[in-house]
């Protein structure tokens, strides 16, 4: 049986653009068939406990998803170790990623970075329904592009920074470390 694999979105409040690409995800990889994967999000500046937005919980269900039951939580090393793939909104969150984790390199991409895009995805904070739904399609977008890449390629692997030949790569380990 293949073990499920752990996906996080980060975004700054784990209000708006994390838990959307949450829901849209799982919709998404549903869709497409991608099983096995474990979906979660988080903030780097997160409260613990609050809601999503009430215009993000308007975008999702415009889009037929449900933000309802979303609770916020703050990004924190051990959900960055667990995960297999990171994805941020920004080039800004995968420093703080990185910062908290760095051997996590190897598995922090933002969204559109991995979609084979360029730039951030933009913070709707604070905007209209209309600009919420803007960002849940642009999201929409490079999530499926993504779900197709997932089923294709399985998890994709840059190649790490010199001396860091195994970061990002939890599963491998040293038999012969001394614990230091």
């Amino acid at each position: 049986m293949e073990q499920t694999k752990k996906l996080l979105f980060v975004c700054s409040g784990n209000t708006c653009r994390s838990p959307l690409a949450k829901v849209l995800a799982e919709s998404i990889f549903q869709a497409e068939g991608l099983d096995g994967w474990e979906i979660d999000s988080a903030g780097t500046a997160a409260l613990h406990g609050m809601s999503a937005s009430r215009q993000a919980m308007s975008a999702a269900s415009a889009l037929e998803l449900d933000l309802s039951a979303h609770q916020s939580k703050p990004l924190t090393p051990e959900a960055v170790e667990r995960a297999d793939l990171v994805l941020v909104m920004t080039g800004a969150h995968k420093k703080a990623v990185l910062s908290l984790v760095p051997q996590a390199a190897g598995k922090v991409y933002t969204v559109a970075e991995l979609a084979g895009a360029e730039g951030d995805i933009a913070d709707p904070f604070g905007g209209s329904v209309a600009l919420y739904l803007e960002v849940a399609r642009e999201l929409q977008t490079h999530l499926k592009t993504i779900a197709k890449l997932l089923k294709a390629n399985g998890l994709p692997r840059r190649e790490s920074a010199p001396g860091k030949e195994a970061a990002g790569r939890r599963e491998v380990k040293d038999e012969n470390s001394t614990g230091q």
